[in-house]
């Protein structure tokens, strides 16, 4: 009986304990620095908008934030080292929609699986897509490139960054539902742009940070945005479901996640000082100049936008019939 006592009191005591985990976790947690990976190399506009949440976040949770650039492999590298990291929060990839929603649409062989293997944490921001033509298209509107398109087989080209990409998918898209045969012409980073301002190819998707200065120089015209609403900084740009073609709420964001298996005490606290950065005047002037929008919420918002966007570009990659090997 003396034994069955101390048995059940140490049973006792070892639920008590289990069930004070996350609690405990949350309470304690970070003690030491925390590793923000950026699946691109240093210098660009990820990477310099990671290192401003690194430092706000670094504020907020009182412990170091160190951003750890890991190119290469399509953002593939990066993000597998997060997918296989320990889940204990101090490892973290500052996510683009690439790794998560394009590329597992298109690809087979990933090295990890895009929803087992993460633990959404924040949305942190977006940026919507824009639709633009080289000044030397006659055309003022997005029907009217349609029928430009149709009158002209095979003139108009779509530049993308690279095949895989969400710009790839984007015209995919577009070809999709609205019926127009045009060819996909892949370039290497910024010379899309390059050869589009030179109208050597007709047309592009891309956020508006890459494209404002065209516009105003007249040597891009931009035709729609692919959004919900109009753009402050556009405001003379219709959304696509004005210019009469739904279902384009079409943006580049970014959001932060932590290795599938991290407590939820850990990730509500990652996810309370990503909200608490995004609230800051220096990230939301720097947002401003990026022409993105902050995205706060929790991590079953982030978890349902991921899913969304997932099924959105499978759906488009099934119909086109694209993969990569």
């Amino acid at each position: 009986m003396f034994i069955r006592r101390i048995f059940g009191m140490c049973l006792a005591t070892l639920i008590c304990a289990v069930g004070t985990i996350g609690p405990v976790a949350a309470e304690t947690f970070p003690t030491r620095p925390i590793k923000l990976i950026v699946p691109q190399p240093p210098g660009g506009p990820g990477d310099i908008f990671a290192r401003l949440i690194a430092r706000q976040l670094s504020a907020t949770l009182g412990q170091p934030v160190i951003v750890d650039n890991r190119p290469g492999g399509a953002l593939m590298i990066g993000t597998k080292d997060v997918a296989t990291a320990t889940p204990d929060g101090y490892t973290l990839l500052f996510a683009p929609p690439g790794p998560l929603t394009v590329r597992p649409a298109i690809a087979q062989n990933l090295g990890y699986d895009p929803v087992k293997s993460f633990a959404p944490v924040a949305l942190v921001a977006s940026s919507p897509q824009i639709l633009v033509v080289s000044a030397a298209v006659p055309v003022h509107s997005v029907r009217e490139l349609v029928a430009y398109a149709r009158d002209n087989p095979g003139k108009v080209n779509l530049a993308i960054p690279g095949v895989g990409t969400q710009p790839h998918l984007i015209g995919e898209m577009f070809k999709q539902r609205t019926g127009v045969s045009i060819v996909t012409v892949p370039y290497k980073g910024s010379a899309a742009v390059t050869d589009l301002v030179a109208g050597r190819v007709q047309m592009y998707f891309g956020p508006a940070q890459d494209l404002l200065a065209f516009f105003s120089t007249g040597k891009l015209r931009p035709l729609a945005v692919l959004s919900a609403t109009r753009r402050a900084e556009l405001p003379d740009v219709p959304t696509m479901a004005e210019a009469g073609y739904d279902g384009f709420d079409v943006s580049l964001w970014v959001g932060i996640v932590a290795p599938a298996g991290t407590p939820a005490s850990i990730v509500a606290r990652l996810n309370a000082a990503v909200n608490a950065g995004l609230a800051s005047a220096e990230v939301r002037a720097h947002l401003d100049e990026l022409q993105a929008d902050a995205r706060p919420g929790t991590p079953e918002d982030f978890a349902d936008f991921i899913a969304a966007e997932a099924r959105k570009w499978t759906d488009v990659a099934k119909t086109a019939g694209i993969v990569i090997n």
